[in-house]
Protein backbone atom coordinates (compact mmCIF):
# COMPACT_ATOMS: atom_id res chain seq x y z
CA UNK A 1 0.00 0.00 0.00
CA UNK A 2 1.44 3.76 -0.90
CA UNK A 3 2.37 5.70 2.10
CA UNK A 4 -0.13 8.67 0.55
CA UNK A 5 -3.19 6.50 1.14
CA UNK A 6 -2.32 5.48 4.53
CA UNK A 7 -1.61 9.46 5.31
CA UNK A 8 -5.31 10.21 3.70
CA UNK A 9 -7.09 7.44 5.51
CA UNK A 10 -5.03 8.42 8.64
CA UNK A 11 -6.45 12.16 8.07
CA UNK A 12 -10.03 11.08 7.17
CA UNK A 13 -10.46 8.77 10.09
CA UNK A 14 -8.86 11.46 12.42
CA UNK A 15 -11.73 13.92 11.21
CA UNK A 16 -14.43 11.27 11.29
CA UNK A 17 -13.26 10.64 15.33
CA UNK A 18 -13.29 14.23 16.09
CA UNK A 19 -16.66 14.84 13.98
CA UNK A 20 -17.64 12.17 16.19
CA UNK A 21 -16.69 13.10 19.21
CA UNK A 22 -17.89 16.98 18.48
CA UNK A 23 -21.48 15.15 17.93
CA UNK A 24 -21.16 12.95 21.11
CA UNK A 25 -20.21 15.76 23.38
CA UNK A 26 -22.95 18.11 22.38
CA UNK A 27 -25.48 15.14 22.74
CA UNK A 28 -24.23 14.52 25.70
CA UNK A 29 -24.20 17.88 27.10
CA UNK A 30 -27.64 18.65 25.90
CA UNK A 31 -29.32 15.40 26.79
CA UNK A 32 -28.14 16.11 30.83
CA UNK A 33 -29.43 19.93 30.36
CA UNK A 34 -32.70 18.11 29.24
CA UNK A 35 -32.73 15.95 32.52
CA UNK A 36 -31.91 18.63 34.85
CA UNK A 37 -34.52 20.90 33.58
CA UNK A 38 -37.22 17.95 33.89
CA UNK A 39 -36.00 17.29 37.53
CA UNK A 40 -35.99 21.09 38.18
CA UNK A 41 -39.96 21.27 37.09
CA UNK A 42 -40.44 18.42 38.46
CA UNK A 43 -39.61 19.95 41.83
CA UNK A 44 -41.09 23.06 41.73
CA UNK A 45 -44.39 21.02 40.51
CA UNK A 46 -44.27 19.38 44.02
CA UNK A 47 -43.81 22.25 45.95
CA UNK A 48 -46.39 24.34 44.26
CA UNK A 49 -48.94 21.95 44.65
CA UNK A 50 -47.94 20.96 48.23
CA UNK A 51 -48.14 24.24 49.14
CA UNK A 52 -51.77 24.69 47.85
CA UNK A 53 -52.75 21.47 49.89
CA UNK A 54 -51.04 23.47 53.01
CA UNK A 55 -52.92 26.35 52.28
CA UNK A 56 -56.03 24.70 51.63
CA UNK A 57 -55.56 22.65 54.92
CA UNK A 58 -54.96 25.19 57.04
CA UNK A 59 -57.98 27.37 55.96
CA UNK A 60 -59.90 24.09 56.52
CA UNK A 61 -58.21 23.53 60.01
CA UNK A 62 -59.08 26.97 61.30
CA UNK A 63 -62.74 26.93 60.15
CA UNK A 64 -63.05 23.06 61.03
CA UNK A 65 -62.32 24.38 64.75
CA UNK A 66 -65.00 26.78 64.75
CA UNK A 67 -67.84 25.57 62.69
CA UNK A 68 -69.53 22.57 61.70
CA UNK A 69 -69.56 20.65 57.98
CA UNK A 70 -72.65 22.23 57.34
CA UNK A 71 -71.08 22.05 53.04
CA UNK A 72 -69.36 19.33 51.98
CA UNK A 73 -67.77 21.29 49.00
CA UNK A 74 -65.72 22.82 51.64
CA UNK A 75 -63.70 19.60 50.96
CA UNK A 76 -63.34 19.28 47.30
CA UNK A 77 -60.18 21.68 46.77
CA UNK A 78 -58.92 19.82 49.23
CA UNK A 79 -59.51 16.33 48.08
CA UNK A 80 -58.38 17.76 44.09
CA UNK A 81 -54.84 18.49 45.57
CA UNK A 82 -54.81 15.20 47.70
CA UNK A 83 -55.95 13.50 43.79
CA UNK A 84 -53.08 15.67 41.96
CA UNK A 85 -50.92 14.53 44.95
CA UNK A 86 -51.34 11.07 43.82
CA UNK A 87 -50.17 11.99 40.22
CA UNK A 88 -46.53 12.37 41.60
CA UNK A 89 -46.07 12.56 45.60
CA UNK A 90 -44.41 9.26 47.30
CA UNK A 91 -46.62 6.74 49.18
CA UNK A 92 -45.46 8.89 52.63
CA UNK A 93 -46.66 12.58 51.33
CA UNK A 94 -49.78 10.97 50.26
CA UNK A 95 -50.90 9.24 53.29
CA UNK A 96 -49.56 12.18 55.58
CA UNK A 97 -51.80 14.25 52.93
CA UNK A 98 -54.98 11.68 53.32
CA UNK A 99 -54.51 11.64 57.44
CA UNK A 100 -54.70 15.32 57.42
CA UNK A 101 -58.24 15.35 55.51
CA UNK A 102 -59.33 12.94 57.95
CA UNK A 103 -58.46 14.85 60.60
CA UNK A 104 -59.85 17.91 59.15
CA UNK A 105 -62.93 15.94 58.89
CA UNK A 106 -63.02 14.73 62.44
CA UNK A 107 -62.81 17.92 63.92
CA UNK A 108 -65.43 19.39 61.98
CA UNK A 109 -67.96 16.48 63.04
CA UNK A 110 -66.90 16.86 66.83
CA UNK A 111 -67.65 20.12 68.91
CA UNK A 112 -66.74 23.39 68.15
CA UNK A 113 -63.41 24.53 69.75
CA UNK A 114 -62.24 27.38 71.44
CA UNK A 115 -58.97 28.11 70.69
CA UNK A 116 -58.17 30.13 74.07
CA UNK A 117 -59.37 27.07 75.96
CA UNK A 118 -56.88 25.05 73.08
CA UNK A 119 -53.64 27.16 74.24
CA UNK A 120 -54.85 27.47 78.06
CA UNK A 121 -54.74 23.12 78.17
CA UNK A 122 -51.00 23.21 76.13
CA UNK A 123 -52.58 21.48 73.55
CA UNK A 124 -50.54 23.23 70.53
CA UNK A 125 -49.12 19.91 69.23
CA UNK A 126 -52.95 19.11 68.07
CA UNK A 127 -53.29 22.35 66.45
CA UNK A 128 -49.96 21.31 64.16
CA UNK A 129 -52.11 18.68 61.87
CA UNK A 130 -49.60 19.69 58.72
CA UNK A 131 -46.32 18.78 61.19
CA UNK A 132 -45.87 15.27 59.62
CA UNK A 133 -47.13 16.51 56.17
CA UNK A 134 -44.56 19.34 55.82
CA UNK A 135 -41.25 16.73 56.91
CA UNK A 136 -42.84 14.27 54.28
CA UNK A 137 -42.27 16.70 51.67
CA UNK A 138 -39.05 17.92 52.98
CA UNK A 139 -37.96 14.16 52.99
CA UNK A 140 -39.85 13.91 49.36
CA UNK A 141 -38.25 16.92 48.03
CA UNK A 142 -34.52 15.96 49.17
CA UNK A 143 -34.15 19.01 51.45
Amino acid sequence: MNDSYFSAVAVLAGSAVGAFSSVATTWLTLSVQSRTERYTREIARKEHISGQFIDEASRLFTDALTHKLDDVSKLVNAYALVSKLRLFASPLVLSTAVEVIERIIELYEGPDKNIHEVLARGRIAQLDILRRFSEACRKDLGV
